[in-house]
């Protein structure tokens, strides 16, 4: 893009300056410059960590389909506490190295299978000591920064006045900020401050030679937030857009990059956006608390479509709660919406060239509803752009009832570019095997075994909840599958299901 680009008319809510702005101006004319906290490869990808990545791949489509330019870089924290300690309590022992490369991969390979667009750049915390360790000079330099008489490197809070202006905290209300995971007694120990947090770690003897890097002050390691600062100027700049990432990442994390960043005198992120967490049965997904889905496990069960639909057409500020009668309502709309455009690629399959099967820089060249388009510029106000999918969807079915190509094309062409912004479009990657039946699996079925699990699986609670006479709870999970599209019908046999 050129400095010609119209720029975005996307509003998002600031979390520092907790209100909807206007994105624009940009920092460069025509681009967007957008660094997204990535994972750190401790353990297997959850679906807490995809919905970061979906949330973030909206934002994307939604400002290229405006004409940006988006730079996206993603990071991947590589060395950490947690990486060292897991992969020495391995049995056997893993290199630390080897421990994170391999969930890496696994990362890799869950953003691929839902969808998610790989970023600009990906660049590994290991990848840019250099960049870190001249960061932490420049802090030291300008005196913003000490070294403890362990070799540890901190960054002195009450050297800059705007600490904690992003999370609107005041230092006085605060005893420490660091996290938890972070904090060892030898960090600890020779801190000026308590609530001053580490820039660099000095070696310790019980952790691998390999993990310490040589530094003027001392062979060790970075700390957490250094990382992010040094990479973000690394790859997009002094100053760019969005930073974005969970909102459980605010504090400390985003906080010490903040600070970080200014004390070096960088203007750093413009605008911060963070996405709620994914709750299970009220409570917030976590490791700890023993309820996290990993996203190999899923999809062997779920189709990642329908776990992309459950976790992407959510507002990002809203909490997303995970649950069986969820991913049916999800499973039965993907079903809806991919067997609508299969009929129409279908009846529309004897032209020469099927006017339903276009390219994808043709389908985003296509108008979108001005209600779909007012209600992503609002917040990406995903409530908003459904109801035009689903009255999309209507008028697509009723153009097929009709047998009349040329309605059903257009209509077709309407819903799937709607969807491409959401990548949910059925006919391009990775759906469109599934959908045209054309993969290992065939689209209708896939969609439909997976229905039927999930339908299932609420149907049985269902009959548990009638046999303890609960008919408060049974009635509302008839409900939840009603509202799905799910039609209930009570036997002797026992329940049976078919959609409306």
């Amino acid at each position: 893009m050129t400095d010609t680009a119209p720029a975005p008319t996307l509003r998002l809510y600031d979390s520092a300056a907790r209100a909807v702005v206007p994105l624009a101006p940009t920092v460069t004319p025509g681009q967007v410059a957008i660094y997204l906290c990535g994972a750190t490869v401790q353990g297997s990808p959850h679906i807490g960590h995809m919905r970061s990545g979906i949330a973030f791949d909206v934002m994307r489509r939604w400002l290229e389909r405006q004409g940006q330019r988006v730079l996206m870089v993603r990071n991947v924290t590589d060395i950490d506490d947690k990486i060292l300690a897991k992969s020495a309590a391995a049995d056997p022992p893993v290199e630390w190295w080897a421990w994170a490369q391999r969930f890496e991969r696994e990362f890799d390979a869950a953003y691929r299978a839902l969808g998610v667009a790989a970023p600009t750049y990906e660049p590994r915390a290991t990848g840019t000591i250099p960049e870190q360790v001249a960061l932490v000079q420049r802090l030291l330099d300008v005196g913003h920064a000490y070294v403890g008489e362990g070799g540890n490197v901190y960054f002195d809070v009450r050297s800059l006045p705007d600490y904690g202006s992003l999370t609107n905290q005041r230092l006085e209300d605060l005893a420490t900020t660091e996290d938890e995971s972070q904090i060892d007694a030898q960090v600890e120990a020779d801190k000026r401050d308590p609530r001053d947090f580490a820039l660099w770690k000095s070696a310790k003897p019980s952790e691998p030679a390999d993990a310490a890097w040589d530094a003027p002050w001392g062979r060790g390691r970075p700390g957490w937030h250094l990382e992010c600062s040094a990479m973000s100027r690394r790859f997009l700049g002094e100053e760019f857009d969005v930073h974005g990432g969970g909102i459980d990442l605010r504090f400390p994390h985003h906080e010490n990059e903040q600070a970080q960043s200014h004390g070096a005198g960088w203007g750093f992120a413009r605008h911060w956006v963070h996405n709620a967490w994914v709750t299970v049965k009220g409570e917030k997904m976590s490791k700890s608390l023993g309820n996290s889905l990993v996203v190999p496990e899923l999809l062997t069960h779920y189709d990642p479509a329908v776990l992309r639909l459950a976790l992407g057409t959510v507002h990002h500020r809203s909490t997303v709660e995970f649950s069986e009668e969820g991913l049916a309502e999800a499973a039965a709309l993907w079903e809806r919406l991919s067997g609508a455009v299969l009929r129409a690629y279908e009846l529309c399959d004897g032209a020469s060239a099927n006017p339903v099967d276009v390219p994808a820089e043709q389908l985003r060249a296509r108008p979108l509803a001005e209600d779909f388009s007012a209600a992503m510029d609002e917040d990406l106000n995903l409530a908003g752009a459904m109801a035009v999918v689903h009255a999309t969807l209507k008028s697509l079915n009723a153009a097929l009832r009709d047998a009349q190509p040329g309605l059903v094309a257009a209509a077709a062409l309407d819903l799937r570019a709607q969807l491409d912004v959401l990548g949910l479009d059925p006919l391009s990657a990775p759906w469109r095997e599934r959908v045209l039946g054309t993969g290992a699996r065939g689209g209708q079925d896939c969609a439909m075994e997976a229905l039927d699990h999930l339908v299932t699986a609420v149907l049985e609670e269902r009959a548990q909840a009638r046999a303890a006479k609960d008919w408060a709870r049974a009635d509302a999970l008839r409900d939840r599958l009603t509202q799905a599209g799910v039609v209930v019908e009570d036997s002797p046999s026992g329940a049976r299901w078919h959609l409306a």
